[in-house]
């Protein structure tokens, strides 16, 4: 499983940082993950909330962990009223935020975590990332499939 690169990981922050600044008198945590979910960059704008630095992590290991948006997470728990303890991992999160990096081919690069701004915000930013991103691909608001249905870019 080969995941991203750190100057690939750096450009989304740079990225995300600019797409953080299109809400005026905002500022976020933002996360990128390796396709295990473990930390591959982060950055802390001036001004993000201390509480964002954990979510953003947790955000973008989520993603990665179940392979879906967080967004879509917190929409199967709704849907089927499952506790997310029932998932036996302290460190999944439902807040909206997380979407999974893939390759033009689908295959899974890593994860992006966003938070500072409201959840639909934080989920904005990290699916736009997602689909910014030259031959990356998001995954749509769906866990139908256990992988998640993908969408090419």
């Amino acid at each position: 499983m080969v995941g991203l690169s750190l100057s690939q990981a750096q450009a989304l922050l740079a990225l995300g940082i600019d797409k953080v600044r299109e809400y005026p008198g905002k500022s976020a945590c933002i996360s990128v993950c390796d396709p295990h979910g473990f930390l591959v960059s982060f950055v802390r704008m001036d001004g993000a909330p201390v509480r964002s630095i954990q979510l953003a992590q947790q955000k973008a290991y989520t993603s990665v962990r179940l392979g879906t948006s967080t967004e879509a997470f917190l929409a199967r728990l709704r849907r089927e009223d499952i506790p997310i303890g029932y998932f036996c991992d302290a460190l999944l999160t439902a807040l909206p935020g997380g979407a999974v990096l893939l390759d033009a081919q689908g295959a899974m690069l890593g994860g992006i975590g966003v938070s500072g701004l409201t959840p639909a915000e934080d989920q904005a930013i990290a699916d736009a990332l997602v689909c910014d991103r030259a031959g990356l691909a998001a995954t749509p608001p769906s866990m139908g499939d256990p992988r998640g249905q993908r969408v090419s870019r």
